[in-house]
């Protein structure tokens, strides 16, 4: 498969094309080019951006900067999942994202995704408009996930996490990454299914910088065409992340162009969805992969 792949996309790997179709008669199409989706992180301690975006007004302005940038997807989180990170409650984390989320779905044509692990938070955002939930801890934290998000019909992104925000980072360890990744997805996508959701709405993520040491998140970039044969939509989300401070001795404000190659990378590996906080770098750059891909006959409508 991996070999056909290959030399279906000419020079790099081919990008399966899926849809979902979300509940207010949208869809989310994936397989012409890999769509942008735009950290917004309504945090007081994000890893990234600190307390930039934590009032509303701020997360806000946020939010439509990226989408005049070109951002497909908005993911609003009010929870932080950082290395070390402690969680916070359900009520805190819907008084952070829910006011964000309703001002945007009254005037944005991006898909608004909830950041979030817990049920409670994921079904505030989808009333007031996001659709998509994109959890963490892939269906883990919270068992009244599974049935909510089979009864609202909608995508759900699957992370893997080795271990839990507050302990991952300590010595995370693998015999063999990327097939141990893949398995560990494998098992979550059944779960998802046997608890009701539809298979065809689950998108999965590597986890890149969740219980992985600088050596993992490389073999996984590097072998990332590997997870296609999930059979679901990848996404990945390596913007500003650690490793990218290990290889390039910076902060995270610093890593935009470390953040860049790696968006290249997973895009001209056939990825479906990058997650980042630097839209508009993020949306030149995967043009210009699927210009190198698919020839001067390629278009980004």
């Amino acid at each position: 498969m991996q070999e056909a792949a290959h030399a279906a996309g000419g020079a790099w790997w081919e990008r399966p094309p899926f849809r979902i179709e979300l509940p207010s008669g949208r869809a989310l199409d994936m397989g012409p080019r890999p769509l942008v989706m735009g950290v917004l992180n309504v945090t007081p301690d994000s890893f990234s951006d600190g307390d930039r975006f934590f009032t509303l007004t701020s997360a806000v302005r946020q939010a439509r900067d990226m989408c005049a940038e070109g951002a497909d997807i908005i993911d609003v989180g009010g929870e932080s999942t950082r290395p070390g990170s402690d969680p916070v409650s359900a009520e805190e984390e819907k008084n952070r994202v829910i006011p964000v989320i309703e001002e945007l779905a009254a005037e944005m044509t991006a898909l608004i995704s909830i950041d979030t692990q817990k049920a409670e938070v994921a079904e505030a955002g989808l009333e007031a408009g996001a659709e998509m939930i994109n959890d963490v801890s892939a269906l883990r934290t919270d068992p009244e996930m599974a049935p909510l998000a089979a009864e609202r019909k909608v995508p759900v992104v699957l992370m893997h996490m080795q271990g839990r925000p507050k302990t991952m980072q300590q010595n995370p360890t693998y015999g063999e990454v990327v097939a141990e990744v893949a398995a560990w997805l494998e098992e979550r996508i059944q779960h998802a299914a046997a608890g009701g959701i539809d298979e065809g709405r689950l998108i999965v993520d590597p986890g890149f910088g969740f219980g992985k040491a600088l050596e993992h998140n490389l073999e996984l970039l590097r072998r990332l065409h590997e997870l296609h044969r999930l059979g679901r939509p990848l996404m990945v989300g390596p913007s500003r992340k650690s490793m990218l401070g290990m290889i390039l001795d910076l902060p995270a404000d610093e890593r935009l162009y470390g953040t860049l190659a790696t968006v290249a990378s997973a895009a001209l590996s056939g990825c479906h969805i990058v997650r980042v906080h630097d839209v508009r770098p993020a949306v030149e750059v995967v043009r210009v992969c699927e210009a190198i891909r698919k020839g001067i006959e390629y278009t980004n409508d």
